[in-house]
């Protein structure tokens, strides 16, 4: 691809796991507005539950989570009795409401949770929430965590989907990003999951990191492949050491430009491919009959803090220190520092410190840009149908970016406005077009290539 074409559509831009973004997320939306908003949730409505575990026995530098390492298990203890009292506040205000259709834990790495902690855990969700029978339950999995006892323990959690991070199995680039997990740890995991039942297995890589080079993408890929997993995420680094300081472990001057990063990316999608995946979204794959492949293809794929899904649930609940919500009337997000979020749950309320209101008009631009990150494109007939006369004005910015696209990246075909195959890779671009938001504030992105 021309290099003057990616340099002009990689310039930094948010991921749009949500609409309006987090750094846009204001300390109007209280504890108190949050109650409320609980308590306003039908009984009936459809839940998904977020727990954040924010402790690591290791940093692995790439890393933009919010997370610390520790070496002692105490200050998890700590953690998980807080977090207990997180789950029956909320489900005092609401839990007794709500049908539970999906559980992701994340982090951080919950998995270095004791099998007893672990267990102890997923009984008290089953004890204040109401699970659906066909409930989803998926963890994220570090290998280096991982034993007999831990693999038994997710078993009897009910685990469905298994989450594990790759990011290359090259041992020089692994050096470079503190992240070091053989091959071989990696196939023993998959294998203990899928024989205790799990009938998903989602693998990450990145592309962007230290020492890659189109070859090592390639071979990774190759190897990743061989574990036949049914979902496949193949992200690009974010490198954002203003924000994340363990990232200035990274020698920024061995980080591979925009262009690239591009090559890269295409080299290990194209091999995905043709080893019989289909291309979700914008950097997901999946086996065909897979849930997200089936989603995509029914226009009914979503995307929220943990990326491309098919959760279509009321309500998003997190639970957990920095934790981010999704209700009808909003976002919420939690206190990120884990010793403030314990004290304000462990006096009995909630941890909320910030989130946003939506508007109507909000909601029309988040519709707009999901559908444009999900679909690659969205219908103007659709928009009108759901936000009336207020649609307009997008269906204008629409049509003036059509018009005036050089590049043959976005263009209007019938009642559609289409992302077109050469404009897939800059998605993100094209989507910040309807960003009210964008630059307002002084938050910074990673590139968007």
């Amino acid at each position: 691809m021309d290099r003057t074409l990616v340099e002009k559509y990689a310039a930094p831009v948010p991921r749009y796991t949500s609409y309006p973004t987090a750094p846009h997320f204001n300390a109007a939306v209280s504890s108190t507005t949050y109650g409320g908003w609980l308590r306003a949730l039908p009984k009936g409505a459809s839940a998904s539950l977020y727990i954040h575990v924010p402790y690591c026995d290791r940093l692995c530098w790439f890393c933009a989570c919010h997370t610390k390492q520790t070496r002692r298990y105490d200050p998890v203890e700590r953690y998980l009795r807080a977090l207990e009292c997180e789950i029956d506040t909320i489900s005092a205000l609401c839990g007794s409401r709500l049908n539970v259709r999906n559980l992701h834990l994340g982090g951080g790495s919950p998995t270095m949770l004791t099998p007893k902690d672990m267990m102890a855990l997923g009984s008290r969700l089953r004890e204040k929430f109401s699970f659906a029978d066909d409930a989803e339950i998926s963890v994220e999995i570090d290998p280096n965590d991982m034993d007999e006892a831990r693999f038994d323990a997710l078993a009897a959690v009910g685990l469905t989907r298994a989450s594990l991070g790759v990011q290359d199995f090259d041992e020089r680039v692994q050096k470079a990003i503190n992240r070091e997990q053989s091959f071989e740890q990696t196939k023993a995991v998959v294998n203990a999951v899928r024989a205790r039942g799990v009938r998903s297995v989602n693998l990450d890589m990145l592309y962007g990191l230290p020492h890659q080079t189109l070859n090592s993408i390639a071979a990774t890929t190759e190897k990743l492949l061989s574990l036949r997993p049914d979902r496949i995420a193949l992200f690009g680094y974010a490198h954002v050491p203003w924000l994340k300081k363990h990232q200035t472990m990274i020698d920024d001057a061995l980080l591979p430009d925009a262009v690239a990063r591009l090559a890269q990316s295409e080299v290990a999608a194209r091999l995905i491919l043709d080893a019989g995946y289909e291309a979700v979204g914008m950097d997901h794959f999946s086996l065909p009959g897979d849930s997200l492949a089936v989603a995509a293809h029914a226009g009914t794929l979503r995307r929220n803090f943990q990326g491309y899904t098919t959760d279509q649930a009321d309500a998003l609940i997190g639970l957990g220190a920095s934790s981010i919500g999704l209700l009808p009337h909003g976002y919420v997000q939690n206190m990120p520092a884990t010793g403030e979020y314990e004290r304000r749950v462990l006096a009995g309320g909630l941890a909320t410190v910030r989130g946003f209101a939506l508007s109507n008009a909000d909601r029309m631009r988040a519709w707009v840009i999901e559908r444009l990150m999900c679909d690659f494109s969205f219908s103007r007939c659709e928009l009108l149908s759901r936000f009336g006369d207020g649609a307009r004005g997008v269906i204008a910015e629409a049509e003036l970016l059509a018009a005036n696209d050089r590049d043959g990246v976005f263009v209007r075909a019938g009642n559609r406005f289409v992302v077109t195959e050469r404009g897939k890779p800059f998605v993100r671009s094209i989507a910040a077009v309807f960003d009210a938001y964008l630059g307002q504030g002084t938050a910074r992105h990673s590139v968007a290539v």
